[in-house]
């Protein structure tokens, strides 16, 4: 997924003219984060929570059939909901974007006749307010029963200005002049183009289907495996694409263009993992070369991670006409088949023109937002802190450890502090786009915290605990804390739910080092490493109060605190400890 445009704020990294100018080049990086102001409205409620029409019943299958106009732009469309009833109910809510319109709504009702039950569709009753169709069921549904609604619907649907960054349909024609579409939705929602429970919080258990119907002249690419291609004798194919493991609404997309395939196959922790590749044809010269990175890219990430989440549904990048997207099976691929982003190398040291950054990234997704989701955008970070530092373990694979420490640093030119990384829940808003490198920067500091064998391992688990499933930060959070045998709730609380860099003041007074946190939230306690006057790196545990540390140090001594950490460092005037009486040396408090 793309980030937010990078601002510019003062903080512990130095700032100039040039850095200024690359970051306005790159203004727009992973995702499709929504920026509004904090005036949320009653359809912001309705898109961001589960209100009593959404949570009495759970989404079990999506069958989506769309027929694009690829000239003048407009859609016309199937979604069959298999749904199951969690509790009594009624009325449903279903999201699905203007300008499209519902042409019916029906569903699935059990009738009795000349001796036997049969299943009928039978008319909904529906209401639109705004985005929303409300569906009042022909009759109520018990706990446990479940049905299906077949919504048809057509029109002209939102179209991307900037994709993938604002989302909706993407028309546009490749070099030699052949129409060239597909969608990008995250944040925005796959509501703009099809029907469904447009929350994070409910994937299809069971996967979904999507049949496309484009020219023949034309290859449709979707998520999954392809099942078959039908000619419909009209001068139209429909290309079937099954899904048969739990997928995020945003990651089901259409690609439609004149592409070329081809595959290999890679031998996982799981077994034989097929991957395919759908590229124009033009280009597929240089994706065969480019896609070599994918094996490495693959061997990294399930050493570090666990095994590829979607074995059966298979792996695939497929160009895409706007930069990438972590699209479940089906990655979006944009990046001109050079390594970088866009060429260029977003931390700023080269060590990223190594890797093709859309490759690295948006295949991290597969673990971090595919798999593990979270239930409420405001808790984005998982999905791409965690990826975001993905590339800096794939640096490593690839380079080294020094290296990787190069690449997490200097991506810390990025950090805006603008605004919390984590957003307000319930009206579908993410926080900052923080969430990205400084996400990255908090778990870069946790594995300086546990040391490299704890931090891996944790990562493995995490992937045996919450694998194709829906979760929040905060049990993310209390899972790292419990897994690392440290309470990091404070860290968490810092770096999450503040803008505020955490300011190590230290100072020598009579041959002792102290220090203290500042700029932080209460009763922060946390370790640093530090060197102080030359001397050997040791970890020392600090809290908001001032404390002294044994050993004699000149009083002309610089401290130094280990980069692995991002904070500030500031020394301050023995003056500050005139106030405090009988200091004890080396409190023996531990930081967790």
């Amino acid at each position: 997924m793309s980030h937010p445009r990078p601002s510019i704020s003062p903080g512990p990294c130095p700032r100039g003219l040039l850095h200024i100018l690359a970051l306005l080049a790159t203004s727009m990086l992973h995702a499709q984060p929504l920026h509004r102001t904090q005036h949320f409205t009653r359809a912001d409620t309705l898109r961001g929570s589960i209100g009593p029409e959404r949570r009495w019943w759970d989404v079990l299958h999506y069958d989506v059939s769309i027929r694009p106009d690829l000239a003048t732009k407009q859609i016309h469309g199937t979604t069959v909901i298999g749904f199951i009833a969690l509790e009594d109910g009624l009325r449903m809510q279903i999201d699905l974007q203007q300008p499209l319109e519902v042409d019916s709504v029906t569903a699935d009702v059990s009738r009795f006749r000349n001796g036997n039950f049969t299943i009928v569709d039978v008319k909904a009753y529906t209401e639109r307010e705004g985005n929303v169709l409300w569906v009042d069921l022909p009759q109520p549904l018990k706990a446990g029963e479940a049905s299906t609604v077949r919504i048809t619907y057509h029109g002209t649907p939102r179209e991307a200005v900037h994709p993938p960054w604002d989302g909706g349909w993407i028309w546009k024609k490749d070099a030699q002049g052949n129409p060239w579409a597909s969608v990008a939705c995250q944040g925005l929602g796959a509501s703009v183009w099809y029907p469904g429970k447009d929350h994070q919080s409910d994937e299809p258990d069971d996967g979904a289907a999507l049949h496309i119907t484009v020219p023949d002249s034309l290859q449709a690419i979707g998520n999954g495996r392809l099942r078959d291609v039908v000619r419909n004798g009209d001068g139209t194919s429909t290309w079937n694409w099954k899904v048969t493991q739990p997928i995020n609404t945003y990651n089901l997309v259409p690609y439609i263009g004149r592409y070329a395939h081809f595959n290999e196959v890679y031998n996982g922790l799981d077994g034989p993992l097929d991957c395919d590749y759908w590229v124009l044809a033009a280009n597929e010269a240089k994706a065969r070369e480019q896609f070599k990175q994918v094996p490495a890219m693959l061997n990294c990430f399930e050493d570090h991670f666990g095994p590829y989440p979607f074995y059966k549904d298979g792996y695939k990048l497929v160009e895409a006409p706007h930069l990438g997207m972590e699209h479940q099976s089906a990655i979006a691929y944009g990046n001109g088949f050079r390594n970088g982003y866009l060429g260029k190398d977003l931390s700023g040291t080269g060590v990223g023109l190594k890797w093709d950054f859309i490759i690295v990234h948006e295949s991290g997704h597969e673990w971090f937002g595919n798999s593990i989701t979270t239930a409420d955008i405001a808790d984005m970070w998982v999905h791409e802190g965690f990826t975001n530092y993905s590339e800096t373990i794939f640096t490593e694979c690839q380079q080294g450890k020094e290296a990787a420490e190069r690449y997490v640093q200097g991506c810390r030119r990025n950090i805006a502090n603008d605004k919390p990384i984590i957003g307000p829940y319930g009206v579908n808003q993410e926080g900052s786009g923080d969430m990205y490198y400084k996400g990255a920067s908090l778990l870069h500091m946790i594995r300086q915290f546990t040391g490299d064998s704890t931090f891996h391992a944790m990562l493995r688990e995490m992937h045996v605990r919450f694998r194709h499933k829906v979760t929040t930060s905060a049990e993310v959070e209390r899972f790292i804390s419990t897994f690392c045998g440290m309470d990091l709730t404070k860290v968490f609380d810092q770096y999450l739910r503040t803008t505020k860099v955490p300011e190590l003041q230290w100072t020598i007074r009579n041959g002792l080092l102290w220090t203290r946190w500042a700029n932080t939230v209460p009763d922060l306690k946390m370790p640093v490493r530090i060197s102080v006057g030359g001397q050997p790196q040791r970890t020392i545990s600090v809290g908001t109060a001032w404390s002294a540390h044994s050993g004699k140090v000149a009083e002309d001594a610089t401290l130094t605190a280990d980069p692995g950490w991002y904070i500030s460092t500031t020394r301050t005037s023995p003056k500050a400890l005139k106030r405090l009486k009988d200091p004890k040396f080396g409190t023996g408090t531990p930081a967790f």
